[in-house]
């Protein structure tokens, strides 16, 4: 009787060595992904600033400048005025979002004068300029 019960105690304790073993597997191999996840993670956080850095070189003012100077007889820039310059709510609708005229308004609408539009009062821009504080 007693070897019958070393050999369950063995076999239940050589089941256990073996499904501890394999979770440690699993972790293991869960903690390599994360290192990996987390290199490329940083690797794109630098690729991102780097990139940031390039972009500030570039569109410095004075570089700027001196491009216009220079490829001013090929491009023919003129300075845009200010009141060319319009907030994306004052465009016109994409014509997904212009309304469905209904047919007996429209019949009703031919006999009748257009109506006036109201203009909109102006709201604060909420677009960000990212200037530096």
């Amino acid at each position: 009787m007693l070897r019958t019960l070393d050999l369950i105690l063995v076999g239940v304790m050589t089941a256990a060595a073996a499904v501890t073993y394999t979770i440690k597997h699993h972790a293991e191999l869960k903690l390599e992904e994360v290192h990996r996840l987390e290199a490329e993670i940083k690797l794109e956080k630098d690729t991102i600033d780097l990139l940031k850095a390039d972009w500030a070189l570039l569109s410095q003012p004075n570089r700027l400048e001196r491009l216009v100077n220079n490829y001013n007889g090929e491009l023919q820039l003129q300075p845009t005025p200010s009141t060319s310059l319009v907030h994306a709510r004052e465009l016109p609708m994409l014509k997904s979002q212009v309304p469905v005229p209904d047919i007996t308004e429209a019949k009703a609408g031919a006999k009748a004068k257009p109506k006036a539009v109201v203009p909109q009062p102006e709201e604060e821009d909420l677009m960000a300029t990212g200037s530096v504080e």
